[in-house]
């Protein structure tokens, strides 16, 4: 069995106006909500052995944030340039590409391609989608396989969805 963490990153920062899209850093909110997900991900003993980021700078903050808070290596972290701008195909790629030794992974990502994968894997309409990600939300999918290069559309089922409000109700935080 092998798990599949979907995170799309956490909310950027609009306030500079000239900055390219790929620079754009994580706002104050998503400062907050990305390490709140790392937090439940080590609550419920969920930590990846491997996490994938976009490498646009308010993914791969959100991939450090979070894995800061889980307790994952954030120099481990790896950056797949597909991941900005690609679409379900690459991370369809990436996912076939894994060491068969690697049991959960994370990819951090962008909309609509972290909705769009998430649909594919387990076989629904991808442009309906069968969960919308808001900033920071995150899927877990599950799949019946040992190796990763087996991995095909439709074989996932979805096992849980978390977004930041429902971590912030179940663990609100300490003043």
């Amino acid at each position: 069995m092998k798990t599949i963490l979907l995170l799309r990153h956490a909310k950027s920062d609009w306030g500079e106006p000239g900055l390219a899209d790929f620079e754009r850093p994580l706002n104050k909110r998503g400062l907050k909500d990305a390490p709140r997900m790392g937090e439940a991900l080590a609550l419920f003993d969920v930590i990846p052995a491997k996490i994938i980021s976009s490498p646009a700078r308010r993914a791969r903050q959100t991939a450090e944030l979070v894995a800061g808070a889980c307790g994952y290596n954030q120099k481990l972290i790896q950056e797949e340039t597909s991941f900005y701008g690609g679409d379900n195909s690459d991370l369809l790629t990436a996912l076939q590409c894994l060491p068969d030794d690697v049991e959960r992974v994370m990819l951090v990502g962008h909309n609509p391609t972290m909705e769009e994968t998430a649909a594919m894997l387990v076989a629904a309409n991808e442009k309906e989608g069968i969960v919308r990600l808001p900033t920071a939300g995150l899927v877990c999918l599950e799949v019946d396989i040992t190796e990763w290069a087996a991995l095909q559309p439709g074989q996932a089922v979805l096992s849980w969805f978390l977004i930041p409000r429902l971590v912030q109700v179940f663990r609100p935080e300490r003043r």
